[in-house]
């Protein structure tokens, strides 16, 4: 039952900061060592993926119609061998092109990041002040004045290379994505949608690898610890999407920014306290 419990906080965890711009994967390592927890299951890099499935879930019935619509420009585009003037296929092409950098570094790195951070979450401080420092100088700097339609090749390569960035835990892939979108000029709403559908691929492909382990290996009793996670997961992901797209229309993303440098600085008396 405390397992079913664990799982049950950080699936709700997993929904909200994934989208919101404050590090999930940092959430998922951090909550069990606030909390003092030590499950062996819970607490690991396989569990947080497959909570991952569960936001996966929850973009793809926010954003379905776009999902449908973008798939059959980008066929259409292959069957004719041409893009054209069609905006959806140019959204599609410009999504396949943002998603190539984070696959070739996850694919890469995968053990490192894994393992690494959850021995040295220091690290995880630092880059809650990285992401932090990163969107306050996009807010500052970025124009803010362009929408989708506007974006070239060129910058869906540089949000898919920031968005590879975001696999270093406290980055955030919302958060160092909607910044990079700001920094090319996109608006927030603008920056914060282009950043959701490109996560799509990326989380769909990790959730298989891990999957696929998982299954591999056995579940051994946790199933109802899994499927606890990921329903929550899915429900307060959902939740999020709508909130973050509603609130970046009106408001900035200083709340986060201030969000991200307190949880730094909890980090650190984490490590004091230790």
């Amino acid at each position: 039952m405390e397992q079913i419990l664990h799982a049950a906080i950080l699936g709700l965890v997993q929904g909200l900061t994934e989208f919101l711009p404050v590090s999930s994967s940092a959430h998922l390592i951090l909550v069990p060592r606030f909390l003092g927890w030590n499950d062996p299951f819970v607490d690991t890099a396989a569990f947080d993926v497959m909570l991952h499935i569960g936001t996966l879930l929850a973009l793809l019935i926010y954003f379905w119609r776009d999902i449908w619509r973008l798939l059959a420009a980008l066929l259409g585009s292959i069957r004719d061998r041409q893009i054209g003037a069609d905006p959806d296929r140019r959204l599609a092409w410009l999504l396949v092109v943002s998603v190539i950098p984070a696959a070739l570094l996850g694919a890469g790195l995968e053990s490192f990041f894994d393992t690494f951070f959850r021995e040295h979450i220091g690290w995880i401080g630092l880059f809650l002040l990285l992401g932090a420092a990163l969107l306050w100088l996009a807010e500052r700097w970025g124009r803010q004045t362009r929408q989708l339609d506007g974006l070239r090749f060129g910058d869906a390569l540089v949000i898919g290379i920031a968005q590879a960035l975001a696999l270093f835990p406290g980055i955030s892939r919302s958060g160092i994505t909607i910044a990079a979108g700001l920094f090319l000029g996109l608006e927030r709403a603008a920056a914060a949608r282009f950043a959701f559908l490109m996560a799509i691929p990326v989380i769909a492909g990790a959730g298989l690898v891990k999957t696929r382990e998982l299954l591999g290996s056995g579940l051994g009793g946790h199933e109802g610890a899994l499927a606890v996670g990921m329903a929550l997961s899915a429900a307060s992901g959902l939740a999020a999407i709508a909130f973050l797209l509603a609130y970046l229309r009106r408001n900035s993303t200083a709340v986060f920014i201030t969000y991200r440098v307190v949880l730094a600085a909890l980090v650190v008396v984490l490590l004091l306290a230790r």
